[in-house]
């Protein structure tokens, strides 16, 4: 409960995707808690992370989105203040900028009563639109195949001392990883723009977080989807899907024609989720590259999965080098 006078409201838009015809959009509209990600200090670092997860939510609140030539869009935030805009838009083509990217405005549609509104209720936002040239798209995991995470550990501890404990400039990108991204989105000719999509089980907190950590270890640029927070030391997950496989299916449902790579870990739901929408669509996926972890079990079990199969090419790899080099056997760089 607050004691002291209210924070300004804000929405928080996320790095989302579209067609030339269609736009999904997503964003939250809460409380601003002025998260400062570049205080050093354990007090400071405690504090900010009590800050990302005390969210105070703006619930049921009617929002306008205007595109750059003044059309708008109307939207409301859900119980938990996300919105989402799912829908079909024509004539989206001429509004996006030389690298494929259409900025948008989003507004409180109502004025709160002695409430601040932050950015003078104009945020803005983005939503990539891939490129006739594109070859491909790739699909990729964050936490322990782009960003030393800790997932296997024991009772999460490491998740814990990385999230809580670590600023996100320090985060440690897993070697190559960025390098190896940006090939894959320039593919064979160099020039293809092959889109890169960032899906992980991690909450919508920590969207900000973990966008600083993509753009100061230049990652290509890409939507980045996640997930309402659970409970992290939670042992299992509901036993619907999960809402990563939701958006992988949302992905290929939206650019039907384009193929993917799939790039997670060994360590948790990648290699399930991974097997199952390869299955259900073969045709679709052109490689699945899983990156070990640190976890006897959990690579026995992986491997046992992987070891027959024969629907889509599959590499276990130790590095990005071994990716790299089977993505140029492939074609693909």
């Amino acid at each position: 409960m607050k004691l002291f006078k209210k924070d300004p409201i804000q929405i928080i838009t996320f790095r989302s995707y579209g067609t030339s015809t269609h736009l999904y959009v997503k964003g939250r509209a809460l409380e601003d808690e002025n998260i400062d990600l570049s205080k050093k200090g354990f007090f400071n670092l405690l504090w900010n992370t009590y800050k990302r997860f005390d969210t105070d939510l703006i619930k049921n609140s009617p929002l306008i989105l205007t595109l750059p030539d003044g059309r708008n869009i109307k939207t409301e935030t859900d119980d938990q203040g996300y919105f989402l805009i799912d829908e079909a838009i024509d004539n989206i083509l001429p509004l996006i900028d030389e690298n494929g990217w259409l900025k948008y405005e989003i507004s409180f549609a109502e004025k709160f009563s002695q409430r601040t509104i932050q950015e003078n209720n104009k945020f803005s936002g983005e939503v990539m639109i891939t490129s006739e040239t594109a070859k491909f798209g790739v699909i990729s995991d964050v936490d322990d195949t782009i960003m030393h995470t800790g997932l296997t550990s024991r009772f999460k501890w490491q998740v814990l001392k990385n999230t809580v404990f670590k600023r996100a400039e320090k985060r440690i990108p897993l070697e190559g990883a960025a390098a190896f991204y940006m090939k894959l989105k320039n593919g064979k000719s160099g020039n293809d723009c092959n889109p890169i999509f960032y899906v992980s089980h991690g909450p919508w907190n920590l969207y900000l977080y973990l966008e600083f950590f993509l753009r100061k270890n230049n990652f290509p640029k890409g939507p980045m989807l996640l997930r309402d927070f659970v409970n992290p030391f939670a042992k299992k997950y509901k036993p619907e899907k999960p809402q990563k496989q939701k958006e992988i299916i949302n992905i290929l449902k939206t650019y039907p024609k384009l193929p993917f790579i799939l790039i997670g870990d060994s360590g948790e739901h990648d290699p399930d989720i991974y097997i199952e929408i390869a299955e259900a669509h073969p045709e679709r996926i052109l490689a699945i590259y899983m990156r070990s972890v640190n976890h006897k079990i959990k690579m026995l079990r992986v491997k046992g999965l992987f070891k027959n199969y024969e629907t889509v090419p599959v590499l276990l790899v130790e590095d990005s080098e071994a990716a790299l080099a089977h993505a140029q056997e492939m074609g693909f760089i």
